[in-house]
């Protein structure tokens, strides 16, 4: 559990959440805090939080439509008018209720309804029967089940008998009513692997089982949105599992209600396993409606190579309106989630310390081994890089993605607090007591284990007021940061007039009106212009101290060749830069017999200026904001401590949680 929080670090937080203003910096004894925590008990997610309410009169802004094409001239016009946005808003874009096939197959029983009432802040009773409780509730919300097989399970379970007649789904519906969750977990992988080799009995792919189910989920984003106080989206979850297993999913999530929606069903990988086809159905839905829709891929590394491959997905060349499309209708990344993370990879980036992190990377989903340099095809950073390349050959960057983050919880539970963790599918959750060496998922060359799950992930958006079009208007325009689950708030802007100054100050006030905000692009720069940065960080509230804020850059030469380097801006505490640039680590207060960590190390804030001495007007170059929090523990040491259960060394029990920005491109 969390340490308290002193009041006087309450009080900088919330004065910088709106301004970001402040000047904490490199060099400065770092604001700390200090105390300690008990460990909960089984009732999971009983600890009582305050929550932050939303000042109306400081956020009057009214949405407004978003603009593909944001340029330095574009936001500066915005500041003029002191027209952006002053909050974060935080939710998740990836949460799977009982009925998705598999996590119904699995024992989730949850509703979308449950979901909703869960991440407004009630107590629920979990799948496996264990209270749970969110420490804070979301700002904004949606469900995302798979379109695959939707509505199929209650069918299954029930003993339909037009789907009896098929002796795999008979098989299934045994094991699902058995009471046995190793048979129902046994059933689940079987789904899983079914549907990725496309051998799915033809009872699961008809689409009349899936429209009960839509309109229910329809009408429960409806019932629960609360415009100003809790925003719902109507989504779902595009589910393709190519060449068995590589993992091409996209979350489609609409900015419309259901009077424009209609009867509109999601399309299926049953129809179309090809994104170019999913962005037309997109384009024509938006044609046919007027309404708007986005699509946010994820789980990049365990597409086997397949997310980021430079062709069409028959394997024919990439085309000008392929990468249009994908640049269109797909302005987010899923960066992480529950599956692990798809930022970067050691391989890719031997010179970054922080790149070995909650790594999925043995194969794809349902552990095919990865083919040679698949890796390389599959990592976020990398993708950003050779986007900027292929945008000279196609006119498009197809790669130019903001940063998401999200849970994919199979429970309805999104839960991203290590301490309140309730895993992926319903045998994760904690009444699980040994459920850190149950198998997660199964596959032909090993399992996934339940430790290496990730307690993650939560995105924040900065939007003008907490409305369906506010929130879906900053994703478009991918104003946007990714967390792995703590609520930090994370400001990010570019340009070529900013000075030191302007970090000791509003550094909104400044960004807006000198410069652009984390997801826009730049424009060329005039002969002997600096690229500088304004950056600001504050820690969760409730959560942990700082470590450091770090600019990650990437760049192609004259030469077509890419390049990154990691840039160390503002850190915690007295620490110097090295030759290298490289700075010591920040410490670790983690009592690993009794899972309580104390905020006497790092900083409550971090703001900073930086000035790219490197830069090259003549090249493409991203640019993109990670901030470290201090080493906390991970939800396998509260488990541990919690259960008093022994867990193999390998193991982990502690971590550093991070967050990104959006990145900011430049094009000369």
């Amino acid at each position: 559990m969390k340490p308290h929080i002193l009041t006087s670090a309450l009080l900088t937080i919330v004065a910088a959440l709106t301004a970001c203003g402040g000047d904490r910096g490199q060099g400065e004894p770092a604001q700390t805090d200090s105390g300690s925590g008990q460990i909960i008990g089984e009732e999971f997610g009983s600890r009582d939080a305050p929550v932050s309410e939303v000042d109306e009169e400081t956020n009057p802004y009214a949405a407004t439509d978003s603009d593909d094409s944001s340029t330095g001239d574009a936001n500066k016009a915005t500041a003029d008018r002191g027209d952006y946005p002053t909050t974060a808003y935080f939710g998740d874009t990836h949460v799977h209720t009982g009925w998705s096939a598999d996590a119904g197959m699995d024992g989730a029983i949850l509703t979308p309804e449950d979901a909703y009432r869960f991440a407004l802040g009630e107590e629920v009773d979990s799948n496996s029967g264990v209270k749970a409780k969110l420490h804070r509730p979301y700002d904004w919300f949606m469900i995302t089940d798979h379109s695959d097989g939707m509505g199929v399970i209650n069918e299954i379970i029930a003993g339909n008998p037009a789907m009896m007649e098929d002796p795999t789904i008979k098989k299934w519906s045994e094991a699902l009513n058995s009471g046995d969750p190793e048979q129902a977990s046994a059933a689940k992988s079987e789904l899983i692997t079914m549907q990725s080799e496309e051998r799915l009995p033809k009872q699961v792919m008809d689409p009349k089982w899936m429209k009960s189910a839509w309109e229910k989920t329809v009408a429960a984003a409806e019932k629960f949105y609360k415009p100003g106080e809790f925003s719902t989206f109507i989504a779902f979850e595009w589910t393709v599992n190519a060449d068995g297993g590589n993992n091409l999913h996209r979350n489609v999530i609409f900015r419309d209600g259901a009077d424009r929606i209609g009867d509109l069903l999601p399309l299926t990988t049953f129809e179309t396993q090809d994104p170019m086809k999913l962005w037309q159905w997109m384009q024509a839905y938006e044609q046919k409606t007027g309404g708007q829709v986005l699509a946010i891929p994820h789980n990049g590394n365990l597409s086997n190579g397949r997310m980021f491959e430079e062709q069409q997905f028959d394997g024919s060349p990439m085309t000008s309106e392929w990468a249009q499309m994908r640049a269109k209708y797909e302005p987010l990344f899923e960066v992480t989630q529950i599956k692990g993370q798809s930022e970067s990879h050691p391989s890719l980036s031997p010179e970054d310390e922080f790149a070995n992190w909650d790594l999925w990377d043995r194969g794809n989903l349902i552990l095919v081994p990865k083919p040679e340099g698949a890796i390389k095809t599959e990592y976020w950073r990398e993708a950003l890089k050779s986007g900027m390349r292929l945008q000279d050959e196609l006119g498009t960057n197809p790669f130019e993605y903001g940063a998401n983050a999200a849970t994919d919880t199979h429970t309805g539970l999104s839960t991203t607090e290590e301490d309140n963790f309730f895993g992926k599918f319903k045998t994760l959750e904690p009444s699980n007591k040994t459920r850190w060496n149950y198998p997660l998922l199964e596959g032909k060359s090993g399992d996934f284990y339940g430790w290496e799950q990730a307690a993650s992930g939560v995105m924040g958006v900065w939007a003008k007021e907490n409305t369906r079009e506010a929130i879906w208007d900053a994703m478009k325009r991918k104003e946007t940061f990714a967390t792995t689950g703590p609520r930090m708030t994370l400001r990010f802007f570019g340009g070529y007039d900013f000075t030191e100054q302007d970090a000791k100050g509003d550094i909104a006030a400044a960004g807006y009106e000198k410069g652009v905000p984390m997801g826009a692009r730049l424009s060329a720069a005039k002969e002997g212009q600096p690229m500088t940065f304004l950056v600001a960080a504050m820690k969760d509230p409730e959560g942990a101290n700082l470590d450091r804020v770090q600019i990650i850059k990437g760049w192609v030469d004259g030469n077509g060749k890419a390049h990154e380097k990691i840039f160390n801006v503002t850190w915690s505490g007295d620490r110097t830069k090295d030759g290298q640039g490289a700075i010591q680590e920040v410490g670790n207060s983690v009592n690993l017999e009794t899972a309580e960590y104390t905020n006497d190390i790092g900083a409550s804030q971090l703001m900073g200026y930086f000035v790219d001495e490197e830069f090259n007007p003549d090249h493409k170059a991203v640019y993109y904001v990670r901030v470290l929090e201090i080493p906390t523990p991970r939800w396998t040491l509260y488990d541990k401590v919690r259960f008093d259960v022994e867990m193999d060394k390998d193991v982990p029990l502690t971590h550093q949680e991070r967050g990104f920005s959006s990145p900011i491109w430049y094009t000369p």
